[in-house]
This record gives structure tokens, C-alpha cells and sequence, in this order.
């Protein structure tokens, strides 16, 4: 299988991998050079290496050599009616109290039309992002995704992995009082105690503090992992480890929960690879991120995708402001 497209991920050092299609899809990494790990929340793709033709690391600043150096598109929005996402929300909680879920991450969906501009020029502008934002993207013909993740799924050079757990969401004006908000800090921690769980058996682990990422409009509570691995493990054994953690996925983590999960995400429109892991390894460094923060279009049809943490504590109205927040910090950043 070949297609020709472009892919981006922000890598070491400044840099951004950029990668030139025709792509050739594989089930496994090749050994040398590099390649892109690009799959659906459900990890139903049997071929997610995507081998590009040609690539390289560039610096943000020439990327307008390698992508479309056009500004970005003006899109028209339409603003999702919450009764859709309100009926999702009380099937949750009414799930959570029968013991089904801890937690879950419904997504909403915003919806737009391009009136002028090309959706692909925002490969370009997703190659601009701040740290600690890291540059993602996918372009063939005329779809594609682009996006400024803040959340690593997993990063593996030789036998150290990182990770971290993201969950706990405020307005930066309301940062002292995430740092007190329990509802937040036990969502975080169902994630932080979850990654722990899930890496404990695979060698010498160590959790770091949680501690406050600020990301200009929206602040995060953010703990990093770091796992010394005993012995050898496939990077697509370590993904399939890890996603989706309770931050984009459900508590417990089951087939059950899942299919519910993936139910909940089709009938409010979700792309399936919101939310999925996108990385790459190049001469066997993987880094791979939680593909959020971002828009996919087809056409001049335009989604923004926002998810948020569900718990036994979750109130409808204060869960509809912030997936608000996230999605009005996506347009800012991409200029749309």
C-alpha cells in the first residue's frame, strides 16, 4: 500500500521530523531510518508503520520549504449543542454509580466549513508549536489532521521510557485554585496510579511530582514516569500497554469499557484517531504523543475535537465549560 502524503512530529533539540510520501505501511518498524506510527483510538489498524519515501529533521522556521507556506484557512464554526452531549453525560454517570467506570472521556465535537484557504497549510502551523507543546500531522489529498499535543504517550531510547499522567483542567486565571480542587486531583491521580500500574512490572519505575503545565490559556496538572526496562519490549507491545490511558480512555480499562467508550465517541462524531497515539522512531528512538489538541478535515469540512474526564464528581455544566476551553484554545493556536 502507497499513498502520497506528508506527515510531521516535533522531535529533539527544536527539531521536526517531516516525512514525504509515497509511504509504504508496515506491521513493524523498519530497523534503521525512520518511520510513522499513526493508528485509531481502538488500535484496529493491522499495518500503522507508515515508511515515508523521504525525510528529514528541519528546524520550525523552514518548514514553509518542505509544507504549503499559505496562512491558515478562515473557517466558518458552527458551535455543538450540548443536549447531545448531555444525554452521553447522563448515561456515564448513571454507568459510574452501577460501578461500570471510575472514570471515562466523552468527546464533543466542533464543526466547521473552510471559506477561503488551504486545511493543509496547518501542518505548518502545527510545526510552530511551543513547548511544551509537541508538532503532529497528517496530510493525503485532501484530508488530513494537524495538531499541538501536550501529552506523551510514551517516549523509548534504548531501555529507558518516559511517560507522563495529564489530567486536571483549568483557565490560567484559576491556577491556585486547581492546586486545591480535589475533583481535579483525584482525576489526575486515577491516571498517574493507573501508568504506575500498568509500567510497574517492566523494571525500575519512578514517579515524579505533580506539578502545574502551563499551556497560556489552560493549565494542566502534569506528572512524569520514567521506567529503567529490565529487558526488551516492542514499541507496539509498549502502546498497546499504555493506550489509552484513563486520561483519553476508561477505568477500568476493558473490552467492555472500551466498546462503550468507542459508542459514546461515534454517535458525537469523533475522528477515530482523536485521542489515538501518533509517533515515529527514527534509528530506534521512538517518541509518540496522545494525538489531541488538534482538527482533521476532508475537504472543506473542518472537526475540533475536545474530550474531558468523567468522574463520580463531575458536574455537566463545569464539563461543558472546559471541553469549551480546549476547543478555544485549539483555534487560537492554529490562527482559525
Amino acid at each position: 500500500m502507497s499513498s502520497p502524503a506528508t506527515a510531521l512530529l516535533g522531535w529533539s533539540d527544536g527539531l521536526v521530523l517531516v516525512g514525504h510520501g509515497p509511504f509504504e505501511c508496515r506491521a513493524e518498524p523498519p530497523q534503521r531510518g525512520a518511520a510513522f506510527y499513526r493508528n485509531d483510538f481502538g488500535l484496529g489498524v493491522p499495518e500503522p508503520w507508515w515508511v515515508p519515501d523521504r525525510w528529514q529533521l528541519v528546524d520550525p522556521g523552514d518548514l514553509g520549504g518542505s509544507l504549503a507556506a499559505e496562512g491558515p484557512p478562515e473557517i466558518d464554526w458552527t458551535v455543538p449543542e450540548a443536549s447531545d452531549f448531555a444525554e452521553v453525560f447522563e448515561e456515564i454517570t448513571t454507568s459510574i454509580r452501577r460501578g461500570m467506570f471510575e472514570k471515562t472521556v466523552p468527546v464533543v465535537v466542533e464543526r466547521g466549513r473552510v471559506r477561503s484557504g488551504e486545511p493543509a497549510a496547518m501542518l505548518t502551523r502545527a510545526g510552530l508549536a511551543p513547548a511544551p507543546l509537541v508538532a503532529y500531522g497528517f496530510s493525503a489529498g485532501s484530508a488530513g489532521f494537524a495538531g499541538m499535543s501536550p501529552e506523551h504517550l510514551l517516549v523509548v531510547e534504548g531501555r529507558r521510557l518516559r511517560t507522563m499522567a495529564l489530567a486536571g483542567t483549568a483557565r490560567a486565571d484559576e491556577r491556585e485554585v486547581l492546586e486545591v480542587d480535589e475533583k481535579e486531583i483525584r482525576e489526575h491521580e486515577f491516571v498517574a496510579q493507573a501508568l504506575v500500574s500498568k509500567l510497574g512490572d517492566l523494571g525500575d519505575l519512578k514517579r515524579g511530582r505533580r506539578e502545574i503545565m502551563d499551556l497560556g490559556p489552560i493549565v494542566h496538572f502534569h506528572t512524569p514516569v520514567e521506567v529503567e526496562l529490565s529487558g526488551e519490549e516492542s514499541v507496539d507491545d509498549l502502546i498497546r500497554r499504555l493506550h489509552p490511558t484513563p486520561a483519553l480512555g476508561p477505568l477500568p480499562r476493558t473490552r467492555e469499557t472500551m466498546n462503550r467508550l468507542i459508542s459514546w465517541r461515534d454517535r458525537l462524531g469523533a475522528p477515530g484517531e482523536f485521542g489515538a497515539p501518533f509517533g515515529a522512531v527514527v534509528d530506534g528512538v521512538f517518541r509518540g504523543l496522545v494525538a489531541i489538541r488538534g482538527v482533521w478535515w476532508n475537504g472543506d469540512r473542518v472537526l475540533l475535537p475536545a474530550g474531558c474526564g468523567v468522574i463520580e464528581a463531575s458536574r455537566l455544566v463545569n464539563e461543558w465549560r472546559e471541553l469549551r476551553l480546549k476547543r478555544e484554545s485549539v483555534k487560537a493556536r492554529f490562527g482559525v
